[in-house]
């Protein structure tokens, strides 16, 4: 269980960010940004905003995400994130919320990832999905967040698939590899390394 807290976790990600963040040079792919907001409501505590994705997307429809998107010319990560928060949720955050960058997360499905971690205070309850864009939201409080991962083999690759078992359903990569490392870091104060996991071959167009 999980004994960090709010001051831990923005001190954590900040030296992450300032002293082991990992860089992917992948010109060849797209950015794009996902927020991982850190609320802190009244009746739960701090946990982590997570979304399952709409049947009716055209990219990864019903797969849970972090809200985010790609980055638009003449953005750069840290406004993408904001920009996509409010779209998808109704959270308008500005800079001075946000605590620092985690480590590039290269996807098969072209994009190459970059978490950026924020922080709020508010109830879960005054935020307003997108019905466009979001079909459910999730608040996972700190110490939900804080499990073990699965790992497991695919014919495809080599690199093994990472899971984390999270409000009833098993969480797959790219979402997975960045909660993960913001669990790692910001929970537990460890540099552990999340792009050589795997994402399952359904994620992978």
């Amino acid at each position: 269980m999980s004994r960090a807290t709010a001051a831990d976790v923005a001190a954590r990600v900040r030296h992450h960010d300032r002293d082991e963040r990992r860089v992917a040079d992948r010109p060849d792919l797209r950015a794009a940004a996902v927020a991982v907001v850190v609320l802190d409501d009244p009746e739960r505590g701090p946990g982590v905003l997570l979304t399952r994705r709409t049947s009716r997307l055209r990219d990864h429809p019903g797969q849970f995400a972090l809200p985010g998107g790609s980055v638009d010319p003449g953005e750069d990560t840290v406004t993408a994130a904001r920009r996509e928060l409010d779209e998808e949720l109704g959270l308008r955050l500005g800079e001075d919320t946000v605590l620092g960058l985690l480590d590039d997360y290269p996807t098969r499905s072209g994009f190459v990832i970059t978490p950026v971690v924020m922080a709020a205070t508010g109830a879960v309850a005054d935020l307003a999905p997108s019905p466009d864009e979001v079909s459910q939201l999730f608040h996972i409080t700190l110490d939900e967040l804080d499990v073990d991962p699965l790992f497991h083999d695919i014919e495809e690759s080599p690199r093994p698939v990472v899971q984390l078992p999270l409000v009833g359903h098993l969480i797959h990569a790219p979402t997975a590899a960045v909660l993960l490392q913001f669990r790692e870091v910001a929970l537990h104060g460890r540099t552990t390394r999340v792009d050589e996991l795997e994402q399952p071959v359904f994620a992978w167009r």
